[in-house]
């Protein structure tokens, strides 16, 4: 299926370097080129984010009934026609059901393309491949934000138009390319009673309900914390510029692709429970460092230093997450239920995207100590829930390096209230 995936992971970078022409600059597209204001801005910001959880509770029974290509072809059509409208809307009610749209689309695609790669890889490859795509999206995110960066003229709403244009262009490649893959067929697995126990399954499951609890813990403490509380903790306590925070922002991008495939061959053959508790301690060091630089007793240039580093060490962290953490709810999924149990992980992170802003922004611009102590327990609490859950879970799916024969059957493990009613899965004969 080498085909397959290099088509699929091709797709997945071309559509991230269409979200970076247009993300980083969506607060100041409504608020100052279209003159709709703050309020609107952030309602827009909002209802991107909240569209997500509105369709991806949906979304997982879907894939799996119709497969993840169909899903994956239609979702980036529909975020095609958000970013398009969302390009030429210049009145509030345009604006937020342009993003409305969008966001949905957007958040569709990353169970469908999650699924798509579970499907053309096995035990043995699956790692590799998550933690490409992980390296692709951020090559293309950080691409397009710096191409996006040269076009954008807030004098000129055109060269934002065409950034949507652009974006817009991104998602029907994306879906063209996908729709050339010739996926593989799922073989017949008897997981009737997950496939009918649907969200109740899941829920019984207890190795997976721990990883979405994990999961998002994990969110929070770090992605949902970028652009809210650790922005505000970084202009407020420690004084630097706000032009630095892109400076921060890049180093972490740049960490992560610099990173990736050498932390790869440091964690394939790692349990995967130590090595995502590796990461609670990495991140814990960060925000001291953080904590550091909103001391004042330093210089100027320290405080600088310290938060860009604190940005390139949770970026360290993530390039260790993505070949564990996704690959991990893969093998925990009954082959039935791959897209649900993408979408429930997908539905934890949105989550803890949306609140981690709400309850990180204020904290981190008023309440500077209690800020990184809390952040600091959160680290911890992810090397905690790590290792409790690497109690849960069979030794190859916590280190699939065990794996004597590669095996396309997904479900080492079933749901507890399953396991009774499904015979054990046979390893494809290749």
């Amino acid at each position: 299926m080498g085909a397959a995936l290099r088509r699929i992971q091709l797709g997945s970078a071309l559509s991230a370097f269409g979200l970076g022409f247009t993300v980083p600059y969506l607060y100041v597209y409504v608020a100052q080129v279209r003159d709709l204001g703050a309020g609107t801005a952030g309602v827009v910001l909002a209802v991107f984010a909240m569209a997500a959880l509105a369709v991806l509770p949906f979304t997982g029974r879907v894939i799996d009934r119709r497969g993840p290509l169909p899903v994956l072809v239609v979702a980036s059509v529909v975020a095609s026609l958000g970013a398009v409208a969302l390009g030429f809307s210049s009145q509030v009610t345009a604006a937020v059901l342009s993003a409305a749209v969008l966001g949905a689309g957007t958040a569709v695609m990353q169970p469908a393309l999650a699924t798509m790669l579970v499907r053309c890889s096995d035990t043995g490859t699956r790692t590799r491949a998550f933690a490409t795509q992980f390296f692709l999206q951020n090559l293309g995110l950080g691409i397009g934000g710096l191409v996006g960066g040269q076009i954008v003229d807030t004098e000129r709403p055109a060269s934002f138009t065409l950034l949507f244009l652009i974006e817009a262009v991104m998602f029907l490649v994306l879906g063209a390319v996908s729709a050339t893959v010739r996926m593989p067929r799922v073989p017949a697995v008897a997981a009737g009673a997950a496939a009918r126990g649907g969200m109740r399954v899941l829920l019984s499951h207890r190795a997976m309900v721990q990883l979405c609890v994990l999961g998002f813990v994990l969110f929070f403490a770090c992605y949902g914390q970028f652009e809210s509380g650790l922005a505000a903790y970084g202009t407020e306590a420690a004084g630097i510029k706000p032009s630095t925070l892109g400076i921060a922002l890049a180093a972490n991008t740049a960490v992560i692709v610099v990173a990736q495939f050498v932390v790869l061959r440091l964690v394939e053959r790692r349990r995967r429970s130590r090595v995502i508790a590796a990461v609670g301690l990495i991140w814990a060091f960060a925000w001291i460092v953080a904590g550091y630089a909103g001391l004042g007793e330093g210089s100027q240039t320290m405080a600088t230093a310290a938060m860009i580093s604190t940005y390139a060490l949770f970026g360290l962290g993530e390039s260790m997450l993505s070949p564990t953490v996704a690959p991990l709810v893969a093998d925990l999924a009954p082959e039935s239920m791959i897209g649900q149990y993408n979408s429930a992980f997908a539905l934890c992170k949105q989550l803890a995207l949306a609140v981690g802003p709400a309850v990180g922004g204020p904290m981190g611009a008023s309440l500077h100590g209690p800020y990184i102590v809390t952040f600091v327990l959160f680290s911890l609490g992810i090397t905690v829930l790590a290792l409790r859950l690497g109690r849960r879970l069979t030794p190859v799916q916590d280190q699939p390096s065990l794996a004597a024969v590669p095996s396309r059957v997904v479900a080492v493990s079933l749901p507890e209230s399953a396991s009774a009613d499904v015979p054990a899965p046979v390893a494809a004969v290749h």
